[in-house]
């Protein structure tokens, strides 16, 4: 991506995570079959310093922009999207915590930087005001990367004392306070392990608490505990932003493997001894090349808006929002016409269990299919946007 360049302890930390994409590649196939992140590419991504990018410089973490947190998610999908993938929910549960209470944030981070704290938005559970908090108990699917995480940010609907429900919320709970049901059973994406957790009768503090509209309008329970600028940006943009890098990473090793493949392929039942002779493969090689990379320049745009804004103390109101909700639908849906496209170019071999090229595809075709970032939704309502029915909008998609 171009734009605005990463801070140096950024780009130095982008090029650790790069040193660990042959270790992911390696271990990608493991990570299938025993539905989880195997232990060498998580040790290597721990010690890459990944997993700080946006815990608060006050625990040893970087305090990363939606650039850095693109950019580094970016490099993890080049080498296994999975991977890529539990990276974005740890590094979106690292964001949210740090816009808890101070209290909160020391409980995770005060022995490391390192502690994981994964995140599932869905308010299906239940939660009972008491004195000091609330009672849980629910089930939250898709709890992606919550095998390795030791605390859960879990989507509760918040009551008054007279059980009226008055807003939603994340609910911060140890995962020792969890229990796991096996659920992931999936075509792609099989390795983020995303079973359900549940929670029975669990207490929960007030300070562990985030009421989610207020959230949405930039008041945050630990406003102003952090000072730096990336936990200023507006919620949702920020968080679907956090999980576009994968889908990057997944286009251009997609794209690297094909090109590599195309001076010694042959093309089937034609004369082209080498798919790169070919008229229509250089053809779709072109398309495919321009679909990812206009996908990165938009992407980082729109992260460079929200720095921007931030820096200048403005909060984008809900029509402009949307705007950020439906570029992320749209750089997704070109990555996926970038790697269908490639997969026609490469041919059958594609699908062959051996060929990593597979992989990639069924990952990036599932995460493409997440609530967030499905394409269809955000025209829609940006359609609405677009044609001043901005209440039209907020009655479909009232959570941006």
């Amino acid at each position: 991506m171009t734009g605005r360049s990463l801070e140096p302890e950024i780009s130095a930390l982008v090029q650790r995570v790069a040193a660990t994409v042959p270790t992911l590649l390696a271990n990608g196939a493991e990570g299938e079959v025993d539905r989880r992140i195997p232990e060498p590419s998580l040790r290597a991504l721990i010690d890459s310093g990944a997993f700080r990018t946006s815990v608060p410089t006050r625990f040893g973490g970087f305090a990363g922009s939606s650039r850095a947190g693109i950019a580094v998610a970016r490099e993890i999908g080049r080498g296994d999207g999975g991977a890529a993938w539990v990276f974005g929910i740890y590094d979106s549960g690292a964001w949210v915590t740090a816009l808890l209470p101070l209290r909160a944030q020391e409980e995770v981070w005060g022995e490391s930087p390192d502690t994981l704290v994964s995140i599932v938005l869905a308010t299906t559970s239940k939660a009972v005001k008491v004195e000091g908090g609330y009672r849980v108990t629910g089930k939250w699917n898709y709890g992606t990367g919550s095998q390795h995480a030791s605390w859960s940010l879990l989507g509760v609907p918040l009551e008054d004392e007279q059980g009226n429900v008055i807003d939603g919320g994340l609910a911060l709970i140890p995962a020792a306070d969890l229990s796991t049901e096996q659920t992931w059973f999936v075509a792609g994406m099989k390795s983020t392990g995303s079973d359900t957790q549940v929670a029975d009768d669990v207490f929960v503090p007030d300070y562990r608490i985030l009421p989610l509209s207020p959230a949405l309008e930039g008041e945050y329970p630990g406003r102003g505990v952090n000072p730096e600028l990336s936990y200023r940006t507006p919620f949702v943009p920020s968080l679907v932003l956090k999980l576009v890098g994968p889908h990057l990473g997944m286009g251009r090793t997609v794209l690297d493997l094909v090109i590599a493949k195309a001076s010694t392929k042959s093309i089937a039942y034609t004369s082209y001894d080498r798919q790169a002779d070919s008229v229509s493969f250089q053809l779709a090689i072109a398309r495919a090349a321009l679909l990812l990379e206009t996908a990165e320049l938009f992407l980082g745009s729109l992260a460079d808006q929200l720095q921007a804004e931030a820096e200048a103390g403005v909060y984008r109101p809900y029509a402009e929002r949307i705007h950020v909700r439906a570029g992320v639908g749209w750089a997704v849906e070109s990555v996926t016409q970038e790697i269908d496209t490639l997969l026609s170019a490469h041919g059958s071999g594609a699908f062959a269990d051996v060929n990593a090229i597979q992989r990639f595809w069924r990952d990036q075709a599932t995460a493409a299919r997440h609530a967030h970032s499905l394409p269809s939704m955000g025209y829609e309502v940006y359609g609405k946007v677009l044609l001043g029915l901005v209440d039209e909008a907020r009655a479909v998609l009232p959570a941006v």
